[in-house]
């Protein structure tokens, strides 16, 4: 837990770089996620939001707030995985979930789908997951009614309405737990994605049935053009088919989920398609995931394989950490753990960050011990230059009920 003087002293910090222009990060252990590696009792110099040094007895401006780092470890801000923040409040109230579309029956798939407007910058999932260092996500469609979700696009969780990064990216469920979208086969499935494809390609016919209205083949075919389409999909056999169809369709592919991803991991090396995993999967619960193991990072790192982390779900992606972890304690070098949690979704969905460097965005994390220990926290979050207070619903709500003198019975602590 930290301390109150700790809070204390990051919200006043974070009072005066609110109005500051530059922030001087003093004397940390820095990560930088580049080939400079790792920057024993370094500075970083955050000026109009953007990194313009890294080096050691830096010399700022005058009127530069100094955060001191005290040789602790700092990062670039972490990557949450594909996630509804911002766009599902409480999941039981229909009213407040925004990520997946239902019950538009003029046309089965809707690509043009985009949760993106629906974004609220101001949910409370917000602030809690970034007080636990997290600073980008990526807001992803749910599939609904369809086997093609939508699109969702990368955020900055720095309490924007428009912080977005990067183009849009289209998502694509794939497997037995979709399969009653689609025919109730995996064959199905493939059949009318292939239609879909059809139809995006060439003008509507008039009478014909359609799977995607006008404006649904425009986004399928713009996604041709090399477009980002994230595709969940478990089953080694269903990957290679997605890498197939990928290649022939002119799509720039990521897998998501990837539970067997490890037994294809040659193939995804060779087509340079990354895969979003999760690292906790390690039981067959499905007949998708058979071959799941938890060496499954090591084994695609291993091969080739760019690997980033996702799958926790959106009111707990901070646990996303905990996920990088565990695939580093079951052989994925540490700082390729690191890296799938900055550097690689940063590239993989063109946010100006995920490594500290001069001209990437000032997004920075001081930690208490090593940032993939659980036993770890966020002592100081940074979002473009700004110190953020390290304050959240949840921690409200401890100091709210935080006992004072806990020899006293119940009633008469802090009432």
């Amino acid at each position: 837990m930290r301390s109150p003087l700790l809070l204390a002293a990051a919200l006043c910090l974070s009072v005066n770089a609110a109005s500051a222009q530059n922030l001087l990060i003093r004397g940390g252990e820095v990560h930088t996620g580049t080939d400079a590696g790792v920057l024993d009792n370094a500075d970083i110099l955050i000026e109009d939001g953007t990194i313009s040094a890294i080096g050691t007895n830096l010399t700022a401006p005058s009127g530069t707030e100094t955060l001191n780092a005290g040789g602790k470890p700092v990062t670039a801000a972490l990557f949450t995985g594909v996630s509804a923040i911002g766009l599902a409040e409480v999941e039981a109230e229909s009213d407040s979930v925004d990520n997946r579309l239902a019950d538009l029956h003029d046309t089965p798939m809707r690509p043009e789908f985009d949760v993106t407007p629906a974004y609220n910058p101001h949910s409370t999932v917000v602030p809690v997951t970034r007080v636990e260092g997290f600073g980008f996500t990526l807001l992803g469609a749910s599939a609904s009614d369809s086997i093609i979700a939508g699109q969702g696009q990368l955020v900055r969780l720095d309490g924007g309405y428009t912080s977005f990064a990067g183009d849009k990216v289209l998502f694509i469920t794939i497997g037995g737990g979709s399969a009653d979208k689609a025919g109730t086969s995996r064959a199905a499935q493939w059949m009318v994605l292939e239609q879909a494809m059809a139809e995006a390609k060439r003008p509507s016919r008039q009478g014909e049935p359609a799977l995607l209205t006008r404006l649904g083949r425009e986004t399928l075919k713009a996604y041709t053009r090399d477009g980002t389409v994230v595709f969940a999909v478990d089953r080694a056999s269903d990957i290679l088919q997605t890498l197939d169809f990928a290649q022939r369709h002119g799509f720039s592919a990521v897998v998501a989920g990837g539970a067997e991803a490890w037994v294809v991991a040659g193939a995804l090396a060779k087509a340079n398609v990354p895969v979003l995993l999760d690292p906790l999967a390690n039981l067959p619960n499905s007949f998708d995931s058979v071959g799941s193991r938890l060496d499954n990072a090591a084994l695609l790192h291993a091969a080739g394989v760019d690997v980033g982390f996702s799958g926790a779900e959106t009111h707990n992606t901070r646990k996303n950490r905990q996920m990088a972890g565990n695939a580093v304690a079951n052989g994925l070098p540490w700082e390729a753990g690191l890296a799938g949690l900055t550097s690689v979704p940063a590239r993989l969905f063109g946010m100006s960050g995920g490594e500290l460097s001069a001209g990437m965005a000032g997004d920075v994390v001081i930690w208490s011990g090593d940032p993939l220990e659980v036993t770890s926290a966020a002592d100081a979050v940074v979002l473009s230059g700004k110190v953020d207070s390290m304050t959240s619903r949840q921690t409200r709500l401890r100091d709210r009920y935080l006992p004072r003198q806990s020899d006293l019975p119940r009633a008469y602590i802090k009432p």
